[in-house]
């Protein structure tokens, strides 16, 4: 119905695809090798993946999407749950300021810099366990298949709710605490119940980027300024 936000989305997605479609036919007509992603859509054909202009502007959007909604949440939530756990926000600022005293006055973080941010990474696991951005991941089953006793049905569609696996108290004690401590030497990441970041083949491809981002902004967050909540 026009006027409510699903409508206003519709409308921006026709912006969005009319946009698209006059890159594509500026990036047809260069002679210019991007690198880029929208580059290696365009030269799908090239390959066996022979992408339609519809296609490719829906791996775009999706891309635009989720790299922006997923990583503006857990920046949002993380400075919310820091706010909330002095203790947390106290340790991972010691994080952060022993990484500062390496630099110079305005000179950037390093990549080593970031792989040694073990707290914040076990702070962004902690946020996106509690805030879960993506909630569950749709499937189709390709074959009769048999689970914890239950026959599941070729062709079924199964939703799969990743928030309660991460609520779950047997894999994750007192689950609705804030504990980044949790992920620290115990290797939660490759356990086969996280699918924070979906897991197997189905891992997210941005991953590491996003957890990149996020750590790059509670870097100069913590060290930069002071939480004020009236």
């Amino acid at each position: 119905m026009p006027g409510t936000s699903y409508h206003l989305g519709f409308q921006g997605r026709k912006r969005i695809v009319k946009m698209l479609k006059q890159i594509m036919e500026q990036r047809r007509a260069s002679s210019i090798a991007y690198d880029d992603m929208l580059y290696c859509l365009l030269h799908s054909k090239d390959s066996k993946y022979n992408l339609s202009d519809e296609e490719i502007i829906d791996q775009i959007i999706t891309i635009l999407y989720s790299g922006y909604e997923t990583v503006s949440t857990t920046s949002m939530m993380a400075v919310k749950y820091l706010h909330d756990h002095p203790k947390a926000l106290e340790e991972l600022r010691e994080e952060h300021l022993e990484i500062r005293k390496t630099k110079k006055p305005g000179e950037a973080v390093h990549w080593d810099d970031y792989k040694s941010m073990s707290f914040t990474r076990a702070v962004i696991f902690e946020t996106s366990r509690l805030a879960t951005v993506v909630n569950g991941l749709l499937r189709k089953t390709t074959e009769d298949m048999v689970l914890n006793g239950f026959t599941i049905p070729k062709g079924w569609k199964i939703y799969v709710y990743t928030r309660e696996i991460n609520y779950d108290p047997f894999l994750y004690p007192e689950p609705l605490t804030f504990n980044p401590w949790r992920w620290l030497g115990k290797n939660l990441e490759s356990h086969n119940y996280c699918f924070i970041f979906g897991g197997g083949s189905r891992l997210c491809p941005g991953k590491e980027l996003g957890l990149l981002q996020v750590s790059i902004f509670l870097h100069y967050f913590v060290t930069s300024y002071r939480l004020l909540l009236h």
